[in-house]
């Protein structure tokens, strides 16, 4: 069998499209290529638009699927061609798909996941095997269905001797707990906000898509009761496993709370409210590493948060005993840790292997994640 596999991975920060060839057999993941491509802005605004309610989802929701499906093809097309690979070298892609909802264990005791996706286009379009739908059957089981990537952050990553952290900054912030020793129990959950709430906030009063390097937010000041208010919020205090998304940390979250502060204390500058959400996410960060996992060496920062300069060194001082630094410096960039994730995800549907920690999710056991699409 190939063990050449394709991830590819389009997250809550709603920026675009990552993807990697991934070679696996030996003793790591080998990174053969990564392709990177921004959403369409009418894609972006129709995914961004479906995470709330509105008139005329279903018919919606599969269009940008099937737009999703054809911005995920570009990237496989441009990996294959900048590699010169084939696709019957390879043996499968990973398309995780666009988070819309994510609302685990609410309603009837099992809840949903929804990723829109369209991995049977997608196969049709590259002539590929398709492994999607990775988060439901952990569900199903009883799971949060997130974060599905400690099993390969324990792969990868694997420390030698010492306590280690992998922290991924996309829309959403998720923590990855290794121990020193490769019996302990890996343990993982979500921290709360990553760029989310920071990137919305930007584009509304810059027009900027995201704080380059948190320029920005340096140029402001923290308010501080403002900060007290969101860290108030009841999911940051709840013990894992927990899992969250847009369905809370979204902007009229953020709006009811900077109203609730305006009215006592009068509206702050934009500015300031930037410096706050930076602040905000660096803390429920250290916080989140500083309960679960007091004594921790290093904390290997993923995702496009990693790239954040500001949000960088206001974990670093908030976590002073502990080295932050970015996972490039343990041999995987930033931005190619989640799709080489889900290549690994994939591979382990392909192998019929279970993939999930019952441990992170919460679920009644380890399951085999993931539907196949043959090519």
């Amino acid at each position: 069998m190939s063990e050449l596999f394709i991830g590819l991975m389009s997250g809550t920060s709603l920026d675009g499209v990552d993807g990697v060839l991934v070679e696996f057999g030996g003793a790591s993941p080998v990174v053969l290529a990564h392709q990177a491509i921004g959403f369409p802005e009418g894609l972006r605004a129709d995914f961004l638009a479906l995470n709330t309610s509105g008139p005329d989802e279903i018919h919606r929701g599969a269009l940008a699927a099937n737009g999703l499906a054809r911005s995920y093809a570009a990237v496989v097309h441009a990996l294959l061609e900048s590699t010169g690979v084939s696709t019957h070298a390879v043996c499968a892609i990973g398309a995780h798909g666009q988070t819309v909802r994510h609302r685990p264990g609410e309603f009837d005791g099992v809840g949903y996941t929804t990723q829109l996706n369209q991995p049977a286009l997608l196969a049709e379009l590259c002539g590929i095997d398709v492994v999607a739908d990775f988060r439901s059957r952990d569900v199903a089981a009883g799971g949060q269905g997130a974060p599905l990537v400690p099993p390969f952050h324990q792969a990868f990553f694997s420390p030698q001797g010492e306590r280690l952290a992998v922290l991924n900054i996309g829309g959403i912030s998720n923590l990855t707990l290794l121990h020193a020793t490769p019996q302990a129990p890996v343990l993982g959950f979500d921290c709360g906000p990553g760029n989310a709430l920071i990137d919305a906030w930007c584009q509304q009063h810059t027009g900027q898509p995201y704080d380059a390097n948190g320029a920005w937010a340096a140029s402001g000041s923290v308010v501080i009761g403002l900060l007290e208010l969101l860290l108030a919020e009841p999911f940051l205090q709840k013990p894992p496993p927990k899992s969250t998304g847009r369905d809370l940390f979204n902007t009229p979250w953020l709006e009811s709370r900077l109203s609730e502060w305006s009215r006592a204390h009068g509206a702050p500058a934009a500015v300031d409210v930037q410096s706050t959400l930076t602040e905000f996410t660096a803390r429920t960060c250290a916080d989140a590493l500083q309960r679960n996992m007091s004594a921790c060496s290093q904390l290997a920062v993923c995702g496009g948060g990693a790239y954040n300069g500001s949000l960088m060194a206001r974990l670093q001082a908030l976590l002073p005993d502990t080295k932050v630094l970015s996972s490039a410096d343990l041999g995987l960039p930033p931005l190619q840790v989640e799709a080489t994730a889900f290549a690994w995800l994939a591979r382990q549907t392909v192998k019929r292997s279970t993939s999930s920690l019952p441990k992170v999710t919460g679920a009644q056991g380890a399951r085999i994640l993931g539907a196949i699409y043959p090519a």
